[in-house]
């Protein structure tokens, strides 16, 4: 078996040399792997409207935590999605939409018993990670970006 991974890696050294040597032969070796390789076309690029901060929460939290069924609030919602509609009502009541976004994303990896992941991204602070569980935290999590905003 270590014969055949031996010949194999053997092989595969073989044609990255000879792929190398097809598109840069000028260049030795060690500087054709280390160069940045140019971009074929151009993707174009935009300035997001929300570019003072992002807040990503996570769908996944309250979906995939109680045995596949949703656990849902009193609008047959679940909390993430609530969380999500609240502070997007709030960011707009306050006129700070445009300037924050907030988004749903898929599983943060970190997966807290009954509460939601959220994530803060600011220019000035950086990104920071909430857990939040009850009604009150995202209170107090709107009055902190609140507070930076000022």
């Amino acid at each position: 078996m270590k014969k055949l991974l031996k010949r194999i890696l053997k092989i595969i050294k073989r044609l990255f040399q000879q792929f190398l040597d097809n598109e840069q032969p000028s260049l030795p070796l060690q500087d054709r792997l280390l160069e940045t390789p140019t971009p074929i076309c151009s993707i174009p690029t935009f300035v997001p409207q929300w570019q003072n901060g992002l807040i990503l929460v996570c769908s996944q939290c309250t979906v995939e935590q109680f045995s596949g069924s949703y656990h849902k609030v009193s609008s047959g919602t679940t909390a993430s999605e609530e969380l999500q509609k609240w502070l997007k009502s709030r960011l707009k009541l306050d006129g700070l939409w445009g300037k924050y976004r907030v988004v749903s994303t898929s599983c943060l990896g970190v997966c807290p018993k009954e509460s939601v992941a959220v994530v803060f991204y600011h220019d000035e602070v950086g990104q920071q990670c909430f857990i939040i569980s009850e009604h009150r935290e995202r209170e107090i999590l709107y009055s902190y970006i609140k507070h930076i905003n000022q």
